[in-house]
């Protein structure tokens, strides 16, 4: 599946001055769509991709390396320190170039669970990032979850899913929510789903101890995504099949995997995908502060938690409380220790995400006329080049 590995020299020639933003990347086994194109060849243009360059266009050789859509994360608490739900506009930006530069071009921050004051407040602030397009939009998990599966979220802040206070959420968010998690079992879950869906929020089932029948009914309802399946909800029973059965059967429903090797093992990893098949599956981070920063104490939102070797677990409860995860480690571990294909995990990890965010016309696949967001791997599937809008956040490290 890996191309050989070979050593690759980065070779640019002077740009022309009239063509002052064109770049083709040469050489390398591009993933297209329709497939990969081996020594394929894309032009950048500016902030996208277009079909033709000039001839005396800048041209990098990336012959020996793969380029790959930019990942699409619809699931991250924030990174290099920084925490989504409580940092500053300089702490939210930092977490964002810190999964940034591991390849995540598009970001959803998600919050945790906290007062109901506090995160419309927190929703107004965020959504500014959106608009400024920092931040693809903006993720609520919690507070509207059982308190049976509440994972790493703060039991005495948790609350029924009441519509009017989901909708005082997305009003908060000033048109830039994009997914709220719920237990569709709890009052108010099942009419709660069907307001989000109204307003084009994706409503997700997560932290649920809803039943088989329960979450036939949410997504019934409108719910459409299933918020890191098999985390936070009853396990699959050969009596009880619980949310989990009913997750992977339905063909309306996207399913979020954790791939650090923590959260799954690999045998549910290939459950899913086979179950659900490659064009529903989204591979997100669900990364917290220490994400490309390092072990040690950290908040996540009210409550403690103890990071060691990469693992963060809740200081009280000893409950797994997000990941460290950054998408290119998810990447590489599903090429070479889960041995899913190239072009499915590109699926999982940047155009199927796009196409629930409704934002597959701009990201999630190297097709002309979209925005040249990409990543650049090398035969071994680690990251060597990032590059956002045209501009190199990590430039191709491709020398000997």
């Amino acid at each position: 599946m890996a191309a050989s590995a070979a050593r690759a020299t980065s070779t640019v020639h002077a740009r022309s001055p009239h063509h002052p933003s064109s770049t083709v990347l040469a050489g390398a086994r591009v993933v297209l769509p329709t497939g990969t194109v081996e020594g394929g060849r894309l032009v950048v243009e500016g902030t996208k991709i277009v079909k033709d360059a000039p001839a005396d266009a800048a041209v990098h050789d990336l012959s020996g390396h793969w380029v790959v859509p930019g990942f699409v994360d619809i699931h991250n608490h924030g990174g290099g320190g920084a925490s989504f739900t409580s940092g500053t506009a300089e702490d939210v930006l930092r977490g964002v170039m810190t999964h940034r530069r591991h390849g995540t071009t598009t970001l959803v921050a998600s919050t945790v669970t906290g007062d109901m004051d506090f995160l419309a407040h927190r929703a107004g602030f965020l959504s500014e990032l959106v608009e400024q397009g920092d931040l693809a939009g903006i993720h609520f998990e919690g507070p509207f979850i059982s308190p049976c599966r509440k994972g790493a979220h703060s039991e005495e802040l948790l609350r029924d899913p009441d519509p009017a206070e989901v909708r005082k959420l997305i009003d908060a968010a000033r048109g830039t929510a994009r997914m709220v998690t719920l237990a569709t079992e709890l009052p108010g879950g099942i009419d709660s789903v069907r307001m989000l869906a109204e307003h084009g929020v994706i409503a997700a089932v997560g932290h649920t101890d809803a039943t088989y029948e329960q979450t036939r009914e949410a997504i019934d309802a409108g719910a459409t995504v299933a918020t890191h399946l098999f985390n936070a909800m009853p396990a699959l029973g050969h009596r009880a099949p619980g949310p989990i059965a009913a997750l992977l059967e339905d063909e309306r429903v996207t399913v979020e995997l954790i791939n650090d090797g923590t959260h799954l093992h690999p045998a549910a990893l290939e459950l899913a995908f086979r179950s659900a098949g490659a064009g529903r599956v989204a591979f997100i981070t669900d990364a917290m502060d220490a994400a490309g920063f390092g072990d040690g104490r950290y908040q996540l939102g009210p409550l403690e938690v103890e990071v060691k070797d990469g693992v963060a677990r809740l200081v009280e409860g000893d409950s797994i409380a997000g990941s460290t995860l950054t998408l290119d480690t998810a990447f590489k571990r599903a090429v070479t220790v889960d041995r899913i294909p190239v072009e499915e995990v590109v699926a999982a990890i940047s155009a199927n995400p796009a196409k629930l965010l409704g934002v597959h016309d701009k990201v999630g696949s190297l097709e002309a006329g979209k925005d040249a967001d990409l990543v650049v791997l090398d035969a071994d599937f680690t990251l060597k080049g990032v590059m956002r809008h045209g501009e190199w956040v990590v430039p191709p490290r491709t020398g000997r």
